[in-house]
């Protein structure tokens, strides 16, 4: 038998599901470890309004935290809402049994914000987006590190 091929731009969530389910079956065949994803999200909002102004989303699966994003509006920027976003994440990780987590950003994004937060770069991805660089950087999640 020789499978199609199928190239598309679609966001097929039936196929997404699908392909998921083999590769956690796979991950967990392999590693012993059954996929423990959650899901955290944490909301910055206006206080009269309601609307939303910025937060972090992330997840925690395999002992880890992931911060997909995070956004902080200007006319909030350095007065430390992004900490005060990260510390809550980084507790609720270890709320969740977590033991590191680990992010990326660009050069053009906020490196040195992450790093005076413990965190350090461990790879790199030049011209990622072209002219700029993507950085991955961890932190441990052990008690001592605790920031908040």
């Amino acid at each position: 038998m020789e499978p199609r091929i199928k190239v598309t731009d679609e966001n097929n969530q039936e196929f997404i599901a699908e392909l998921s389910r083999f590769l956690m079956q796979f991950n967990e065949a392999q590693s012993g470890t059954k996929y423990d994803g959650q899901a955290l999200a944490i909301q910055l909002t206006h206080p009269e309004s309601g609307e939303v102004l910025g937060g972090l989303l992330g997840s925690t699966s395999y002992a880890h935290l992931h911060v997909d994003a995070v956004f902080i509006p200007e006319s909030l920027r350095g007065l430390g809402f992004g900490k005060k976003l990260m510390c809550w994440a980084e507790e609720e990780a270890r709320k969740r049994g977590c033991v590191g987590a680990w992010l990326d950003t660009f050069s053009f994004q906020a490196r040195g914000f992450y790093e005076k937060l413990g965190y350090e770069v461990f790879g790199e991805l030049a011209d990622n987006p072209p002219g700029h660089t993507r950085y991955i950087l961890k932190k441990s999640l052990s008690e001592s590190q605790a920031t908040a």
